[in-house]
């Protein structure tokens, strides 16, 4: 039987520039690509913002940040026109500001 050490026996060899550009490149890897939202789903997240809004229902926002997507549950609080975010207010009391641009998915929950 072959006890092999697999990357610790060529680690020792690599030059500490080399592990972390790997370890870069491997990271990489998990970035999810942001995908385009066609006007009809558009044209769906945009009353359900409204409706969350006008009855202070509770909202599933999925957004695009720093490569990947992220989930926020909570109330929209505020609308901001001038800088296009949403301010979503979730159950711990925490603000999030998130792009209109970056949201992929906008439902009402039910509480």
């Amino acid at each position: 039987m072959i006890r092999d050490r697999g990357r610790i026996k060529w680690t020792s060899m690599m030059l500490p520039e080399h592990v972390r550009v790997l370890r870069d490149w491997a990271k990489e890897d998990a970035y999810e690509v942001k995908k385009e939202v066609d006007e009809q789903h558009l044209e769906s997240m945009n009353e359900a913002i409204f409706e969350a809004m006008e009855f202070r229902k509770t909202v599933t926002i999925t957004h695009y940040r720093k490569q990947n997507y992220e989930l926020v549950i909570g109330h929209i609080h505020y609308w901001d026109e001038i800088n296009h975010k949403i301010h979503v207010v979730d159950r711990f009391e925490e603000v999030h500001r998130i792009s209109i641009s970056s949201i992929a998915d906008v439902r009402l929950s039910e509480e």
